[in-house]
């Protein structure tokens, strides 16, 4: 390609470290990047972004390419995924009078530059976890008996706030007793009872970057049966986190999970994805799946969640996020996967 524009706000944001909500970028293969935004951020951009040429209009699309127009002819990439039908309308018949230009998808070649972080980015992601797994052990460290789902929800995004978050990641999942075998519900006004499986899916943001964790405690006495899927899915979260070394099929990191389950005689009650690249955005390439055709690459974040779901009784999920390293996997987000029995 020619020439690309980047129109999805988190590209935008990673290639030029503008945050605000209405930009788009313009890089050519020369070296030029231009800039633009709507009069609301002239002053950020000047900021955030003060070593490239910056427009000020509306029309972001149509000012962008117009800085084309006496361009020879050229392959002119565009992210179709980004686009809305309009938009892409416009740039096409932009593109198409000129003659010799061509129009194509640039696909999601920025994301794949996303997937591997460089040092700034992990430590960000280790600030964040940092921030969220403190969080938990002050929650979890006080009484959760006979409180809400979300009342609880709200005290750990208040503690995440305290310690220094910008924004939690996510919508906070607080799931207890037989709610705990919902995979993403939405907390409720239920209390926590004596023998509840209390599952707690959260994470801070710093800079930008998502921290995502999630931890499965019993609360007071438990049953055999709630042990049993405890001790099951750690299993299959370890065998899950080993596998993450530089150069092994993505594919293969799903399996080691899976296989784990099966041999428990659990699989069928595994019902999600596995796990998720993380970094500007909660979800990111790679996803944890057996029909991913890559491998890990060194300086990669991403989840490992297996669980276990049984409706109407209860389910348990251990999710950390790991960077995969030359050295094998670290995991980012320090809290104990030993089951805890708390009162």
């Amino acid at each position: 390609m020619d020439a690309a524009l980047v129109t999805d706000l988190v590209n935008v944001r990673y290639l030029s470290g503008f945050t605000g909500s209405n930009a788009a970028l313009l890089v050519t293969v020369d070296g030029r990047v231009v800039f633009a935004t709507d009069g609301r951020y002239v002053d950020q951009a000047a900021t955030q972004c003060p070593d490239v040429e910056r427009l000020v209009s509306r029309q972001l699309t149509e000012v962008l390419v117009a800085t084309l127009e006496d361009h020879k002819p050229l392959r002119f990439a565009v992210e179709t995924h980004s686009l809305s039908v309009d938009e892409h309308g416009i740039v096409a018949a932009q593109v198409t009078s000129r003659d010799g230009w061509e129009l194509s998808s640039l696909e999601q070649a920025v994301e794949r530059l996303r997937e591997v972080k460089d040092a700034d980015e992990i430590e960000a992601l280790r600030t964040a976890c940092d921030m969220s797994t403190q969080a938990l052990a002050g929650l979890l460290a006080g009484e959760l008996l006979g409180r809400t789902e979300r009342a609880l929800a709200r005290d750990l995004e208040w503690r995440m706030y305290e310690l220094g978050a910008e924004a939690i990641a996510f919508e906070t999942i607080v799931a207890s007793g037989p709610n705990s075998a919902i995979p993403h519900h939405e907390p409720t006004d239920r209390q926590v009872a004596v023998g509840d499986l209390l599952k707690i899916d959260f994470g801070a943001r710093h800079a930008g970057y998502h921290a995502d964790c999630t931890r499965t405690v019993l609360v007071g006495s438990g049953a055999d049966w709630q042990r049993d899927i405890y001790a099951a899915v750690a299993a299959a979260q370890r065998a899950g986190v080993d596998a993450c070394v530089v150069d092994t099929p993505v594919a293969d990191v799903d399996a080691a999970s899976r296989d784990s389950l099966a041999s428990a005689g659990y699989l069928e009650w595994f019902t999600t994805g596995l796990g998720h690249g993380v970094g500007l955005q909660i979800h990111e390439e790679p996803l944890i799946s057996k029909r991913h055709p890559g491998r890990l690459r060194a300086h990669t974040p991403l989840t490992i969640e297996p669980g276990i779901y049984l409706p109407g009784r209860g389910g348990v999920r251990i999710e950390d996020t790991v960077v995969v390293t030359a050295t094998g996997p670290e995991v980012l987000t320090h809290a104990t996967r030993d089951l805890l029995v708390l009162d």
